[in-house]
């Protein structure tokens, strides 16, 4: 009863810190037995309409409860990946360090100190769980994790999806329920780590032997290699997770000089116009980019089948026409999403894997494979871009004469999802606006095909050409096709989508290169990156196809040493280039 009389004796001030500091100067252990009694005389606060007073058991029931529970919330934050694939009942039967740390540095600190640190702690493990929520899901989009430098400008395209995709009303509810999110994380991460740092600071001297008996349990497990159904018990990954992270900070603000450096190395700055591209001259020359046309499309087994077949009908297409082709692999800096960053890659010969070096690169005089026909005076360069609907100013960078986005390609049907304009009428508005007049000019021209754009339902598909019109006829199209709400219920079904609308765009380029192409026309057709992990099922691979076709023999001799395979499906076993590297290899074959 020492422990009731003392605090009875003390004023509210000094009962308040003696709770706080373990119950006085000598620590003693607050139990159970005086804890009731403490609320049996009225020394316990109240709660709400009293209720603490009048029910003491039932408020020590739910103090437990909480306490409990506080610990549970901290358990499950220190010891969740940052990645759903591996989120499992194995990543939670494991023992974290961090938490016999933090509880050994609030057991030494005075009062007053270890308030603060236990709210300072709180917070920043509350930033760190927002940090890998972000991971979560960059994870499930782009296949890698949040970047702390760079991503946060993607913020801003993310909420032109939503609204794009769900309206004015889904984008401002979804970003209202991201926000109340964010608070409650915070909030209850620290709220937990100040109601843990409480409880042990009431429970001192068995709190301090406690930590003692679990750092020992730790030590001993970690250096014998316990395991449990093969995962380690006792774990340090959340300060492996803390230290990478700014680790990568780090690296991320010392990469703008990195980048600098690598852009200012040009093979061919110094090259004069007349002696550059000479193997192309007179040809016009189509570099075609089909959104997240992967290598996932062709390897899977679930979509090899028909891509094989949609491959092989459009290599016997061509070849009907008198072309022929070569395939093989480039490695894209990024993966399921982002293709701004890899056609800026292909175009400039440079690593373009972030925001940032994509605004750096836009803001220099660096030149790209489209600058350098710009540069020759021998080319029109326009651009077919009808995934941009509004102002492009970096288009004036990649050294476009005249570029045609969603509003001025003549089309007057509906979106498809996300894609504005379907493939096949993108490439007949080129011809229309473009490769059909009489008496122009050789032609360089970057066409971006989007039908293939996430969420790939619902998809146009090929009609004939002289149906297109002005675009109307796909109103029935798309009412007949797919609901993406009920697509993307199934990870098969969004599989089976992706898989024909990577087939409807290929068919559209093959078609339309035997419709208008002929002895001067070249194409380079590529894949910008890998579909989301929704699609690849986990594979790492940033693989995509390139191909390149030509009815004249000598444009394909140039790049004879290449090795690629005949034919518009490349090998396994084909050359695998960084899509860095395709730029200046490309000048090169024909710059003789």
């Amino acid at each position: 009863m020492s422990l009731f009389t003392r605090s009875h004796e003390l004023p509210d001030t000094a009962e308040d810190e003696a709770e706080a500091d373990g119950g006085g100067a000598a620590g003693e252990e607050v139990t159970e037995e005086a804890e009731e009694v403490r609320a049996e005389n009225g020394l316990v606060r109240p709660g709400w309409f009293g209720w603490r007073r009048r029910y003491p058991r039932t408020a020590r029931g739910v103090s437990v409860a909480t306490t409990v529970l506080a610990g549970l919330l901290l358990l499950v934050v220190l010891l969740s990946p940052a990645r759903l694939d591996r989120m499992n009942l194995g990543a939670f039967l494991r023992f974290p360090v961090e938490a016999i740390i933090l509880a050994a540095v609030l057991l030494v600190l005075p009062p007053k100190v270890r308030r603060i640190t236990a709210v300072f702690f709180g917070m920043f493990i509350g930033l760190l769980t927002l940090v890998k929520l972000m991971d979560m899901g960059f994870r499930q989009t782009l296949a890698r994790p949040f970047d702390l430098v760079f991503d946060w400008i993607m913020l801003g395209n993310a909420t032109d999806w939503l609204k794009e995709t769900f309206g004015r009303t889904g984008e401002v509810l979804a970003i209202a329920g991201v926000i109340v999110l964010f608070l409650a994380v915070l909030a209850l991460c620290t709220l937990a780590v100040v109601r843990l740092t409480n409880v042990m600071s009431r429970h001192r001297p068995r709190a301090v032997l406690t930590t003692l008996v679990l750092g020992t349990v730790w030590i001993t497990c970690f250096n014998v290699g316990v395991q449990f159904g093969g995962v380690t018990f006792a774990t340090d990954g959340y300060s492996v997770f803390v230290v990478n992270r700014f680790q990568n900070v780090r690296n991320g603000l010392g990469d703008a000089k990195v980048f600098e450096k690598q852009s200012a190395v040009d093979a061919f700055a110094a090259t004069p116009p007349d002696q550059l591209l000479t193997g192309l001259r007179g040809k016009d020359v189509l570099f075609t980019f089909i959104e997240s046309y992967g290598r996932v499309a062709i390897d899977d087994p679930a979509m090899a089948p028909e891509m094989d077949a949609t491959l092989k009908k459009g290599d016997a297409t061509l070849k009907a026409a008198g072309f022929a082709s070569r395939s093989g692999w480039l490695t894209s800096p990024v993966t399921g999403a982002g293709s701004w960053m890899a056609h800026s890659t292909f175009l400039s010969g440079l690593w373009v894997n972030n925001q940032q070096r994509y605004l750096n690169l836009t803001n220099s005089d660096r030149a790209t494979l489209t600058s350098y026909f710009q540069k020759t005076d021998a080319w029109r360069t326009v651009g077919i871009v009808p995934g941009v609907r509004k102002s492009w100013p970096e288009g004036k960078y990649f050294g476009l004469d005249h570029i045609y986005d969603s509003t001025h390609l003549g089309y007057k049907g509906p979106y498809f999802s996300w894609t504005p304009v379907p493939d096949q009428f993108s490439l007949e508005a080129f011809q229309k606006l473009e490769h059909g007049k009489k008496n122009r000019d050789p032609i360089m021209a970057e066409i971006i095909l989007a039908s293939s754009h996430n969420p790939w339902s619902p998809i146009a598909h090929t009609i004939d050409w002289n149906d297109l019109g002005d675009g109307s006829v796909f109103e029935q199209i798309k009412k007949e096709g797919t609901n993406p709400t009920e697509v993307w219920k199934s990870q098969e079904r969004v599989r089976t989508e992706y898989r024909k609308a990577i087939q409807y765009s290929v068919d559209s380029l093959t078609q339309w290169m035997q419709r208008y192409g002929d002895e001067n026309t070249v194409l380079v057709f590529l894949g910008d990156h890998q579909p989301v992990p929704t699609v690849t099922k986990g594979s790492t691979s940033r693989d995509v196809p390139v191909t390149i076709v030509a009815k004249d023999p000598k444009v394909l001799d140039r790049v004879a040493d290449w090795n690629w395979t005949d034919g518009l499906k490349p090998a396994d076993n084909a050359p695998e280039w960084g899509m860095d590297k395709f730029r200046d290899r490309f000048m090169t074959a024909f710059a003789k």
